[in-house]
């Protein structure tokens, strides 16, 4: 069977195993879950709030800062937009992995002579293709 004739099926699939893992996402979690674009559109709404929102890593940098803690910074996409997220300790996170992001959403930080816009100060960040659902049966 030519692979042409699984392209349908596997995008079903992945689909499928997408859908699957946010379905496995905490009820509570999912609740309050937000689209880079709600943060973008409404910065004021969400300023210095818990928030949970869903992408995929891109431009991901570590560093230590001047006291030597290790720390992180990387841009989560989704469909509708990007938004830059940062930590403070080491991440196991890899370059294009979906993950969930917890953290305080800040509209504006000065750092320095620079202001930075529209970041989260990541509390946890959970890659999607690596939870481990506890099944109960």
């Amino acid at each position: 069977m030519p692979l042409s004739d699984l392209v349908p099926a596997i995008r079903v699939a992945a689909a499928g195993f997408l859908f699957l893992m946010v379905a496995l996402i905490p009820p509570a979690a999912r609740a309050g879950m937000l689209e880079v674009a709600d943060l973008i559109s409404h910065p004021d709404q969400y300023d210095k709030q818990m928030v949970v929102v869903v992408g995929r890593v891109t431009s991901l940098q570590t560093a230590e800062n001047k006291q030597g803690q290790h720390a992180y910074g990387f841009l989560l996409k989704d469909g509708n937009g990007t938004i830059k997220v940062v930590g403070l300790g080491k991440t196991d996170i890899r370059e294009g992995e979906q993950v969930i992001v917890e953290g305080i959403f800040n509209r504006l930080r000065q750092a320095g002579r620079a202001v930075v816009y529209n970041e989260i100060k990541a509390n946890l960040i959970r890659p999607v293709d690596r939870m481990n659902p506890d099944f109960v049966g």
